[in-house]
């Protein structure tokens, strides 16, 4: 192979792979300050109460559900090769934030917290301050990310809520069920 053939690879590598890094790079630059930096401002009756409904739900509670027995039972059964607690299979869905550089973490950030804000709304830390959340632009322009229709809504919550999950149960799976258990939408008085 001659040098401008080389040339010309290395050139067609860079072209495809630079938008995918650089892609990564954006999703990644966000660092994650967990549900109790949101609770802050996400507390009052004013504001929907939001942090109350996450600490009632499930979500707060998936990284607990881990140490179980059943837990550990359930992942034996899926032939994984750790107990539930090491698993990546059920890492990935029982926390916030796993499998993210540690750097992208700030102190407060608590993986034990279970499935947090951060996993639906996006890494918070550009967008946390009240100056930027009262514009709505500006919040999602430093990474919050908002679900508008229940097509969203839905899509987001497939992503762990699927065949996947072995307790995952398509024909007792009513999404618009699920989303109104978890509902947490902030009163118009409130904005």
């Amino acid at each position: 192979m001659g040098d401008d053939m080389l040339k010309k690879i290395v050139i067609l590598i860079v072209l495809f792979a630079a938008p995918a890094i650089l892609a990564q790079d954006s999703v990644a630059s966000h660092s994650f300050v967990g549900a109790e930096t949101c609770g802050i401002c996400h507390k009052s009756e004013k504001q929907g109460e939001q942090i109350h409904i996450w600490k009632a739900s499930a979500h707060s509670k998936a990284y607990e559900t881990l140490k179980t027995a059943e837990a550990d039972s359930i992942a034996k059964a899926k032939g994984l090769s750790t107990n539930a607690l090491l698993s990546e299979a059920c890492l990935k869905c029982h926390v916030s934030g796993y499998n993210i550089n540690a750097s992208l973490k700030t102190a407060k950030f608590k993986m034990e917290d279970g499935v947090q804000c951060e996993t639906c709304h996006g890494a918070g830390a550009d967008y946390k301050s009240l100056k930027i959340m009262k514009d709505p632009k500006e919040a999602i322009a430093n990474g919050l990310k908002i679900f508008n229709t229940e097509e969203e809504r839905v899509a987001l919550c497939k992503e762990c809520h699927n065949s996947e999950s072995p307790t995952f149960d398509s024909t007792k799976s009513d999404f618009s069920e699920m989303w109104n258990k978890i509902k947490h939408d902030t009163p118009q008085s409130g904005k």
